[in-house]
């Protein structure tokens, strides 16, 4: 790796490109921290492809500023793009070349490329190297864009869907590389449509909607954003539902009167019942209690579905 400074590998403040049709990327406040490995999510159309194309140097940006590894992608020198590495979401189309003159003239491209065979290693790529890229399954070629994406050993690596196609063994060890190129000082960005893959391997994550960031922060941290959670609980007779505490918010029975609360907070329901039963006459009637928090899947969605969420 080149990199040595401190400075963030992304930059961005104020980033703003539109189009005709009244889509594109407003505002856009952005930074990512050497070594991280940072999701960037959201509907189709909502701007992603625009901002990962700025920060890779592929398209201008209209007002703001940014800086990805110190440099304007813009006005970066080539030496500058040798130290950026893409696995774009349509891959690579040179069907007639094989997997190993593939990797040998990208590596070419690069003052101090991966070796061929750490590579070729990596990706389980040994038995391909031989074999024409036209002959290859769309897990294969996948496999390849991946290989081809890192061959320059690169400071920064984005990652467009880059386990689309893989079956579950190959995707796993897709995350391990990523897992391993981040400890090892690489940044990565990475846009997928596989919430379980941002769960495993993203630290932070950003969600965008319509051209704006309405979400940012730790990936644990997404589920909080839903008001999906419930804490649900059984009372011991003769207790019922009407003698719980004020101010908790409104439960529901089922017929088999499991009583369930949905609410943002948690933590703050659980502790209002322990203190309620902690001053019960007859010592706490609450009994299986339960919290069933929402998946990061089922969060995303919410926070999509109700238009983002404040900081």
């Amino acid at each position: 790796m080149s990199a040595t400074t401190l400075e963030p590998a992304i930059q961005a403040v104020g980033l703003t490109r539109s189009y005709g049709d009244g889509r594109g990327i407003f505002d856009i406040d952005l930074e990512v921290n050497r070594g991280e490995v940072v999701a960037l999510l959201g509907p189709n159309g909502a701007g992603k492809t625009t901002l990962v194309e700025i920060l890779e140097g592929l398209r201008y940006y209209e007002q703001g500023s940014v800086r990805v590894l110190g440099d304007d992608p813009v006005a970066a020198a080539p030496l500058w793009r040798s130290r950026i590495g893409a696995v774009l979401q349509l891959g690579t189309e040179t069907d007639e070349y094989t997997v190993g003159e593939m990797l040998r003239a990208h590596a070419r491209y690069y003052p101090r490329p991966r070796p061929i065979a750490e590579v070729v290693d990596l990706l389980e790529l040994t038995a391909l190297t031989d074999q024409r890229i036209s002959t290859l399954s769309g897990g294969q070629r996948r496999r390849v864009d991946v290989a081809l994406g890192i061959i320059g050993d690169p400071d920064m690596l984005f990652l467009d869907e880059p386990t689309t196609g893989l079956d579950p063994g190959v995707r796993r060890m897709i995350w391990d590389l990523v897992s391993h190129l981040a400890d090892t000082g690489t940044t990565v960005l990475l846009t997928t449509h596989y919430l379980d893959e941002v769960d495993h391997l993203a630290q932070r994550t950003i969600v965008l909607v319509d051209g704006g960031k309405v979400w940012e922060g730790p990936t644990g941290d997404l589920t909080g954003q839903s008001s999906a959670s419930t804490v649900s609980f059984r009372l011991r007779p003769p207790t019922t539902a009407a003698e719980l505490p004020p101010g908790l918010p409104a439960a529901q029975i089922d017929q088999d009167g499991r009583i369930s609360i949905g609410t943002p907070d948690s933590t703050g329901v659980v502790a209002a019942l322990m203190e309620w039963g902690h001053q019960h006459p007859n010592g706490s009637p609450v009994e299986e209690l339960d919290i069933n928090r929402p998946s990061l899947e089922e969060a995303y969605l919410t926070l999509l579905e109700e238009g983002g969420a404040d900081q």
